[in-house]
């Protein structure tokens, strides 16, 4: 069963198409991942799930209704803009979203929340002595707190170190194996890879990619090599058969040629100096992104 349907939907606004004839079907029970540059068309996209906005054309059927009401209580929905009453204290707007979430023994399901968060001590702090961090916390919880069917979380990890990111990942999982189907939003390609179970790119209002790492992966082949070499000369660049070089400091990916031989290459970085790593990859989440969205491709097509 699909939990979103989405059949050729457009949004424009004046002159400008944000969005452009999308079709798009997230499994119930899946963490869905939406990548695409700033611009891209990914926010409209959420905010139409939500009903925020209406669509030009097509249909949008969320939880199998096509009704373009209030937000319903199955939907739980964490923006990129944040926004809470900075004077209200911590429980008491955790108390506020969950009633107007129709959750019942409230009192009961923000205390749990606090705890799970590591927030309780907070409880009865406004939200202005908050941190960026704990904040985002709090607005996750208010996303979350009446146990939604759906879930959708525009960027949530902004703002948290890296152990709040654990918690919020592994809360996410947590959801997620109790029936919660979840979108998720990132320009981090590094947690889309790791934690989506599909992945969605819009580019320009279009999608440009729609299935499971794997597959899109799959659709690019093997034609990355990772390499860490110790050598006072990286240009790798000009080594025959390599067309890009993504230096990561001390890691560099090399996307080959069709046809090249990538031990040809290795026996070429051997004279450079010591091979360290080496592995021939399909390219990574980030590559593939960069590769659909560069400046570099949109320059190469301006003078084709």
């Amino acid at each position: 069963m699909n939990i979103i349907e989405i059949q050729n939907v457009t949004k424009t606004f004046g002159d400008h198409t944000a969005v452009d004839n999308l079709s798009l079907a997230v499994p119930e029970g899946s963490i869905y991942g939406f990548i695409g540059p700033n611009g891209s068309g990914k926010t409209t996209t959420l905010r139409m799930i939500m009903r925020i906005l209406h669509p030009n054309a097509g249909t949008i059927r969320v939880l199998g209704e096509e009704s373009y009401g209030a937000a319903h209580d199955r939907i739980g929905y964490l923006p990129e803009e944040r926004g809470l009453y900075k004077k209200m204290k911590v429980r008491d707007i955790l108390q506020f979203y969950a009633e107007l979430k129709s959750v019942r023994n409230c009192r009961e399901a923000v205390q749990w929340w606090l705890e799970r968060l590591d927030l309780a001590e907070w409880a009865s702090k406004k939200v202005e002595t908050l941190s960026k961090g704990m904040a985002q916390k709090v607005q996750f919880i208010a996303a979350v707190i009446a146990q939604p069917d759906l879930l959708i979380l525009d960027e949530p990890f902004t703002g948290l170190d890296p152990v709040n990111m654990d918690v919020l990942r592994e809360t996410v999982l947590d959801l997620r194996k109790k029936g919660t189907t979840v979108i998720f939003s990132t320009h981090d390609m590094g947690v889309a890879e790791k934690l989506c179970d599909f992945i969605f790119m819009i580019y320009k209002g279009r999608k440009v990619l729609d299935g499971t790492l794997s597959a899109v992966q799959g659709d690019y082949g093997q034609d990355t090599l990772r390499i860490q070499v110790n050598s006072a000369d990286r240009n790798f660049a000009n080594l025959p058969g390599v067309e890009h070089v993504t230096d990561f400091g001390h890691l560099q990916e090399l996307r080959i040629r069709p046809g090249t031989n990538p031990q040809t290459i290795l026996a070429l970085l051997m004279q450079q100096g010591e091979v360290i790593h080496f592995e021939l990859a399909k390219p990574s989440l980030h590559d593939i992104f960069i590769r659909i969205a560069s400046p570099e491709k949109e320059a190469v097509k301006g003078h084709a």
